[in-house]
């Protein structure tokens, strides 16, 4: 059995490992099993990580600080079994060289004697329709590109193919601007996919959430935000009487250590420092009413929706308001009557100029 390690984040962090492109303690990583045999997405730290092979299980710990991509051997030795690194084979071009007989015999892997005879397509059209339901390379990039998804932008995305949509904007963005998840009801749609991109904490702070309600509701004045978040009350105490701005993220998670700090503070009548375990910023925090207050009267920048299980059109008529004057939206679903009856209505409400139906070109 062989594995290789391969990743898809291209987030930038103050870690050696992560500029360097190599693995890292708590990062995750897509295994690839005996050349393509079995895919695996792990998430690598020095004692709970293990590889299942058969009725043998692997320490994932030798993955640790290596180069992605690189190539391990499974091998058992006096503790039981391991992954050794190996060196994978060299290859020129599309050719490889086989040594025989003393002579070196260069075999060519290309499409040049490739002849279409309407065979190679081995796909039912039940296969095809299965692939449809899933978002493809070609579709995120296509919605990226019609939604102008760019640095320093207000993203409202309503994801509910798990988190996918939210982390490529989230990457696109870089840490400059925000993404909203959205979504009707009390419960949020799965973002379970964005932990598999190797965020940094910087983008992870960037990725919020909220439901579709709060963002339609009215601005609230400040005696409502007062009574309804007393965290907030917390925080106003806090700045006048520590004289040091405290973010709200700090708040929300250890609002009794700031009221602990403080009371310690009266007593004594010195200024102790406030001692806060800092936790690694997790994507999807609720976000912050100041903050909806600004999406609300700037509006977004752009929109993607990939909602299949929902009307397409009510959905795309209530959140067209929250968007700023002349901004893009890109909307998918595997079906394309749902699109072209959207369409049409924004066309008979002239809600939308320059509407377009396009299809990845990948089948």
């Amino acid at each position: 059995m062989s594995s290789s390690t391969t990743s898809e984040n291209n987030a930038t962090s103050s870690n050696d490992m992560m500029n360097g492109r190599k693995t890292w303690e708590g990062c995750s990583v897509l295994l690839d099993i005996n050349d393509g045999d079995r895919l695996v997405f792990a998430r690598l730290s020095n004692a709970a990580s293990k590889l299942k092979s058969g009725n043998k299980n692997y320490s994932l710990q030798p993955l640790i600080g290596c180069a992605f991509g690189s190539v391990f051997q499974a091998e058992s030795g006096p503790q039981g079994p391991f992954l050794s690194h190996s060196l994978p084979s060299s290859l020129q071009g599309n050719n490889t060289e086989e040594i025989k007989d003393g002579q070196v015999i260069v075999e060519s892997r290309d499409n040049r004697a490739l002849i279409d005879n309407n065979t190679a397509q081995s796909l039912t059209g039940d296969d095809i329709e299965a692939m449809r339901r899933f978002l493809r390379v070609d579709t995120l990039s296509l919605l990226l590109s019609m939604a102008n998804v760019s640095s320093n932008s207000d993203v409202l995305v309503v994801d509910m193919v798990g988190g996918l949509i939210t982390g490529a904007v989230a990457e696109r963005l870089g840490g400059i601007g925000f993404v909203c998840n959205s979504y009707l009801g009390k419960s949020p749609y799965s973002m379970d996919i964005v932990r598999i991109f190797n965020f940094s904490d910087e983008i992870c702070k960037r990725i919020l959430r909220s439901p579709i309600s709060n963002l339609l509701s009215q601005k609230e004045s400040p005696e409502q935000i007062l009574q309804d978040a007393n965290v907030c009350n917390v925080e106003s105490q806090s700045n006048d009487q520590m004289g040091a701005s405290v973010s709200m993220e700090e708040i929300c998670n250890s609002s009794e250590n700031v009221i602990s700090d403080l009371g310690a503070e009266n007593t004594n009548n010195t200024k102790i420092p406030a001692k806060r375990v800092c936790k690694a910023a997790k994507a999807g925090e609720k976000a912050p009413q100041e903050i909806i207050d600004s999406w609300k009267e700037n509006g977004f920048s752009s929109l993607i929706i990939a909602a299949s299980e929902m009307d397409t059109w009510t959905l795309v008529k209530d959140l067209l308001p929250l968007l700023s004057n002349s901004a893009p939206f890109a909307i998918y679903h595997q079906y394309l009557q749902p699109l072209a009856t959207c369409m049409h209505n924004l066309q008979l409400e002239k809600m939308a100029i320059g509407l377009q139906i396009s299809e990845p070109w990948l089948l």
